[in-house]
């Protein structure tokens, strides 16, 4: 299965070799994984990259449910869920990015943030629209005190938990394909920046059991960001394109106020006044002044773009 046109064939173990063929390379680890699944002897260690895993069952008025919760266990699935990214990533860029750009003829600059931008809208269109559907099924939007109430949130149902692997996993995934994709030295810095936050923001709601807050601000940031990143896709096209950036202002002003008052309501009001304020990580009870402090510090909006 071959992902990219080979226009010349590089010496096996060469670095060449490794940008071109780093796709298939992944595919096969993920069907060697998969394969794993078909004997007595290795389904319980493939199963551990496949399946999220410290799932418990108990009993509520709609009868048995299964919820999950984090251990180390999670970085074999998160590393499971970054090789299929890693493939995803690669069929985006061959059958629809790479089709567009030989279309349009950019320049060379104009063509790396060109596919940085369409990889990133694929990704925002899916999360945000994901990251919907679960706030909604899980009866979040409808109750904001949920959001606060009953903490620490130790317990996950399927979807919260397999959401944030698969955020993990992208992200995680980002950091080598700087490499992959041969980034400049010079954007190396606001590409790690902008990856870093991202994995500080997702880690620290889902360790610290605020996974509720985290989705709520994921869904907001990421619907602005695919506004901002569908901007400077028509930009590209037509470079007197500008009233999507304008519509991005606007947005980017109204999700930045959403998201500083939803911090003050779930942070600063809710956890405030919850009764059980001591640090204790048998619990997975995070809710103490300094904690509280350092996330409305740094769960607040960030921004490091550059058209």
């Amino acid at each position: 299965m071959a992902f990219r046109r080979r226009n010349k064939s590089y010496p096996f173990f060469s670095q060449e070799f490794l940008i071109q063929n780093h796709a298939d390379i992944v595919f096969s680890l993920v069907i060697f994984i998969l394969i794993g699944l078909m004997f007595e002897t290795t389904a319980k260690t493939a199963i551990l990259f496949i399946q999220p895993q410290f799932n418990i069952s108990t009993v509520t008025a709609d009868g048995e449910v299964t919820l999950y919760h984090y251990g180390w266990k999670d970085c074999a699935t998160v590393l499971f869920y970054l090789f299929i990214t890693i493939i995803l990533h690669a069929v985006v860029q061959e059958y629809v990015l790479d089709k567009i750009n030989r279309r349009l003829h950019l320049s060379k600059s104009k063509n790396t943030k060109f596919n940085e931008s369409g990889q990133l809208c694929v990704f925002y269109l899916v999360s945000s629209l994901w990251s919907l559907y679960v706030l909604t099924t899980e009866g979040y939007l409808l109750r904001p005190s949920s959001l606060w109430e009953n903490y620490p949130h130790v317990h996950l149902r399927f979807q919260v938990k397999f959401f944030y692997i698969t955020q993990l996993a992208y992200w995680f995934h980002a950091l080598p394909e700087l490499y992959f994709q041969k980034a400049r030295k010079e954007e190396m810095p606001r590409q790690l920046q902008y990856i870093g936050l991202y994995l500080l923001h997702i880690l620290a709601a889902y360790l610290l059991n605020l996974t509720r807050v985290g989705l709520v601000l994921l869904f907001l940031q990421y619907v602005s960001e695919l506004v901002f990143h569908l901007s400077r896709l028509y930009y590209f096209i037509d470079e007197n394109h500008h009233k999507l950036f304008q519509m991005w202002s606007v947005g980017f002003v109204l999700t930045r106020m959403i998201t500083l008052t939803l911090m003050f309501l779930a942070v600063g009001f809710g956890l405030a006044r919850s009764e059980n304020q001591t640090l204790d990580l048998e619990t997975g009870n995070f809710n103490t002044l300094s904690v509280r402090r350092v996330c409305s510090y740094h769960l607040t909006p960030y921004e490091t773009h550059r058209c």
